[in-house]
């Protein structure tokens, strides 16, 4: 093929221009990520001859930095798994990433932190913050012919052109931007800065990171060694190397298990929830080694979904080396394994809340939601989850965990009360509340939607039942006196749940009304509207549920009603009064109205009648 004149995706215009007119105090991590994707090719060389059998020399898989400081290039060469020239287009040309409009935004907004440019994998574009001119030449492991020379300049355009003589791997080449040390651009050509970038970041990799004849890192495989002899450092910079999240982990775990089955792992739970950690594309799951050789990325098997966030490695000894993703879902080690580190996460986060409450406030906030998804998945692990949760809650301000709730339970109260909603002053306002906050008794306010769903198969935390407010019946007084209203709302109640029969399956007084008329509530054993609603989205349409109408027999408009009903009990407008009502009582808890626009009209008939 004949050279061609490309031009990059929007979006990739967009970066770059960030990257040319780069603010960034920190340069330095250009080299970083270009180290970083060197190791990714070295790993896959070696990765795809254990498991597709690919002839290919993996003697010496290997990094190499050459500098030049007459000519103002720097090199880093490896001989890796290479890229065809279509690979060259898609992987350079273009962000084939999800959350790009994000990346950018975040990126324009964040001036002093260039630790972002990792996190999306487009860290090849930061070698135009230090770079006037970059030279790609690649050549695929495993294809025959020649090879594929990528350039530019960063100015929205890119020749690409066969090179012949390519040898298997990449070798990419910079032409320097000139020191500016008051721009924070340092000469790249000097052999300590070179030294200097290379302990920091990438001291960990595990291939020899050479110049001339010297070799720049240790290779040390940081979960093989103790961690006494590791410094926080050197696990920050191994976190943001295998998570491409260029901030501080929250917290490292260290294993070792030793017998029948030996293995090392070294995990990380982050600071900060990363963008994707709700889409289903997102990239999951734990780095998986056999006696220190990279088998495979984004292992699944070895964490459950709702701990997607742990990052790290897991080093077993004794698994084959070209084991199959088919094998591990059903090895009985890995099995093990995955038991082991779920039981390790949930108990470093309880420890968290004796020793660090700060920073399990900070865990909970950000991944508290997926934390409950496995109330669902794991009913094995129902108590250690639990124990962990934090809630909203009418206590106060600041969430609270169920432990905290049952020790400030009333005397005589039996059940953990709750009450789902889509938002805190939702919760608050609902009606269901008025009795618990007239008698004082605490509610928990569940606010995310997997609350709708884990708390129908969670029976009880401590002995203590949870109990939605919204459903069944509710008597909170003790006083016989107090619960009995003056007159008979036989007839009344019978006429509404007649009128109303295609909303509701019954019409009766309430216990839990203390300021408002009525309220809807569910039967005890009924989906809740709100679930109803999630199953819906999903396109699982299922018969509506009917609910209770529930009435406040000293509100003056329930009370006017019943006498308006034993007055004329044919009156053409109590129908319509049972229809406001019904409405009102569904608008209450933010339902939906099924005609608001018959809604408007009979409520604007009845005001003008009152004016």
């Amino acid at each position: 093929m004949t050279m061609e004149t490309l031009e990059f995706q929007a979006e990739a215009r967009q970066l770059l221009q960030l990257m040319v007119h780069s603010i960034y105090s920190n340069k330095d991590i250009f080299l970083r990520e270009l180290i970083s994707n060197a190791s990714d090719a070295l790993d896959k060389l070696r990765l795809a001859k254990l498991q597709d059998g690919l002839e290919a020399d993996t003697s010496d898989l290997h990094i190499e930095i050459e500098v030049d400081a007459e000519a103002r290039t720097l090199i880093v060469r490896d001989n890796g798994i290479g890229m065809t020239r279509d690979e060259v287009v898609e992987l350079i040309g273009t962000i084939a990433k999800s959350g790009t409009a994000e990346l950018l935004g975040k990126l324009k907004e964040a001036k002093e932190s260039p630790e972002l440019i990792g996190q999306f994998g487009v860290g090849f574009y930061s070698t135009f913050m230090v770079a006037d001119k970059v030279t790609l030449v690649t050549h695929k492991a495993g294809t025959e012919g020649h090879g594929t020379r990528w350039e530019s300049a960063g100015e929205g355009t890119f020749t690409i052109d066969d090179a012949p003589d390519a040898p298997v791997g990449t070798t990419i080449t910079l032409h320097l931007r000139p020191k500016d040390e008051d721009d924070a651009l340092y000469d790249y050509t000097d052999e300590w800065k070179i030294k200097e970038i290379v302990k920091r970041y990438s001291d960990f990799i595990s291939f020899p990171i050479r110049k001339g004849d010297e070799t720049l890192n240790s290779m040390k495989a940081l979960w093989a060694r103790p961690r006494s002899e590791v410094t926080d450092e050197e696990y920050h910079q191994f976190y943001r190397h295998i998570s491409h999240d260029w901030t501080d982990p929250l917290e490292i775990i260290n294993m070792k298990a030793e017998g029948t089955f030996e293995y090392e792992a070294l995990l990380f739970i982050p600071a900060r929830a990363p963008h994707d950690l709700f889409q289903r594309d997102a990239r999951r799951g734990l780095q998986l080694y056999v006696k220190r050789v990279f088998i495979m990325d984004d292992s699944k098997e070895l964490i459950p979904d709702y701990l997607r966030f742990v990052k790290g490695v897991v080093d077993a000894a004794d698994l084959s080396l070209n084991i199959s993703r088919e094998i591990l879902q059903q090895d009985r080690h890995i099995q093990m394994i995955r038991r082991r580190l779920v039981k390790k996460v949930l108990s470093t986060i309880k420890d968290l809340m004796s020793s660090s409450p700060e920073k399990y406030a900070t865990f909970w906030r950000e991944f508290g939601r997926a934390v409950k998804e496995g109330l669902l998945a794991e009913p094995d692990n129902h108590k250690p989850i639990l124990e962990i949760a934090s809630f909203a809650t009418t206590h106060g301000s600041e969430p609270t965990t169920l432990a905290a709730y049952v020790e400030r339970m009333k005397e005589g109260q039996e059940e953990i009360y709750f009450l789902t909603g889509e938002s805190r002053s939702q919760v608050e306002n609902s009606p269901h509340m008025e009795a618990f906050q007239a008698e004082g008794y605490e509610v928990l306010i569940l606010t995310d939607p997997v609350d709708e769903v884990w708390v129908d198969v969670v029976p009880e935390f401590d002995g203590k039942k949870l109990r939605s407010i919204a459903r069944g019946t509710v008597d909170l007084k003790k006083d016989e006196e107090e619960k009995q209203p003056e007159g008979d709302f036989g007839p009344l109640l019978g006429f509404l749940t007649e009128k109303l029969d295609e909303r509701v399956k019954e019409v009766r007084l309430s216990h839990r009304l203390t300021t408002s008329a009525a309220c809807l509530v569910s039967d005890a054993d009924d989906i809740t509207p709100a679930l109803e609603k999630m199953y819906r989205a999903m396109g699982q349409e299922g018969p509506r549920v009917k609910r209770i109408l529930e009435l406040n027999p000293n509100h003056p408009l329930v009370a006017g009603l019943r006498s308006a009903h034993e007055r004329k009990a044919d009156d053409p407008a109590l129908p319509d009064t049972a229809e406001l009502l019904y409405g009102t009582a569904l608008l209450a808890e933010g339902g939906d109205l099924d005609d608001p626009a018959r809604f408007a009209k009979l409520l604007a008939d009845r005001l003008a009648q009152t004016v």
